[in-house]
């Protein structure tokens, strides 16, 4: 984790606190190091920008690492859903693949 470009993002989080990027990218900082963090951002993301396709991925495949298989599916079929409804094949392929191992793997 770089704690110079999260303080960075945490001052582009409280000037623009609606924007999801700021929230994802966060998350993304705090994952490696700290994952429950991670998912305090990607859950308030979820919350907030239900909208914003990239979260699902990351935050189904961090409550995989955390061992919630449960909110890691049914993160998967969210994301799945709404790849189709935004007409993302590409995000819709990597959510499908993604989805796939996992239930392959449990």
């Amino acid at each position: 984790m770089n704690s110079q470009r999260l303080s960075l993002l945490l001052e582009y989080l409280k000037n623009d606190p609606n924007d999801p990027f700021n929230l994802y990218a966060i998350a993304t900082e705090y994952r490696t190091n700290s994952p429950e963090k991670a998912q305090q951002y990607y859950e308030q993301l979820l919350e907030q920008h239900p909208e914003y396709l990239p979260t699902y991925y990351h935050c189904a495949n961090l409550y995989i690492e955390l061992d919630r298989d449960d909110e890691a599916e049914s993160t998967f079929k969210k994301g799945i859903q709404l790849a189709r409804a935004q007409g993302n094949s590409l995000a819709l392929r990597e959510l499908q693949n993604a989805y796939n191992e996992f239930l392959f793997d449990d």
